[in-house]
């Protein structure tokens, strides 16, 4: 998720968001940067209208948030999108799954308060 909001960071402040620009943040951020998933972030949001997916987001309901991301993915391989956008997505879907497995059991709040 970081690498995520590293690109929203740089979307806030209005830079670009290339490789360069989002590895600063991360490293700023004291992240161990991997530069395959930076790629990966970069192509997936290349021609990508921030902006708009974020309204598009804040306007869904929650249990549509994962149908609107099938059919995101569908106007992409429509439009021509690459390997490296599918790999992107997909990795942020695991991590989402992680997360929600964690936060299921309660392994979260465990490790915070010891």
């Amino acid at each position: 998720m970081e690498y995520v909001y590293a690109a929203l960071i740089l979307n806030e402040t209005g830079e670009e968001i290339n490789e360069d620009n989002v590895t600063a943040v991360l490293e700023a951020a004291g992240v161990d940067v991997e530069q395959s998933r930076v790629k990966a972030l970069v192509a997936a949001l290349e021609d990508v209208d921030i902006e708009d997916a974020i309204e598009t987001a804040a306007a869904a309901p929650a249990a549509g948030g994962a149908a609107g991301g099938a059919a995101a993915g569908d106007d992409e391989d429509e439009d021509g999108g690459d390997e490296a956008a599918d790999e992107a997505e997909e990795e942020e879907a695991a991590e989402e799954e992680e997360d929600e497995d964690e936060e299921a059991s309660g392994e979260g709040l465990g490790e915070l308060f010891g």
